[in-house]
């Protein structure tokens, strides 16, 4: 008697990864992802590591993630796989401070950030 199987979140012919807590304000973290959406993940990892963007190397590790998926849990064709969706998500923000002049305090946020990248299959005409 177990519990069911939860349904999947995506379709038959796409995969998905998430890196959670990324130490980047989504800002910064979007701007990375807008250069591999809609791309070819041959493509998109080309771009990824020759980017000066120091999150990139975060991003390139999280579609790899996404496209072991595919090829592993889904038995999706890497070749033709291309990047569907990546967006960015907010995560927590610690809060720190600096002391400031007549006893003011100066707010410093440090922004985490999560991406999810999905791939999907489609077939090259």
């Amino acid at each position: 008697m177990g519990k069911e199987a939860n349904p999947r979140r995506c379709a038959d012919n796409e995969a998905m990864a998430v890196s959670r807590m990324l130490r980047t304000s989504p800002q910064k973290l979007n701007l990375v992802a807008g250069l591999i959406r809609k791309k070819p993940v041959a493509k998109a990892l080309a771009d990824l590591t020759f980017s000066n963007k120091r999150v990139a190397i975060d991003v390139k590790k999280t579609l790899q993630s996404a496209i072991a998926n595919a090829e592993n849990n889904h038995n999706l064709d890497v070749d033709d796989l291309v990047v569907a969706e990546a967006y960015v998500g907010k995560n927590l923000v610690m809060k720190r401070g600096h002391p400031r002049a007549r006893g003011r305090y100066g707010k410093i946020l440090k922004p985490f950030s999560q991406i999810t990248i999905k791939v999907r299959q489609e077939e090259q005409a």
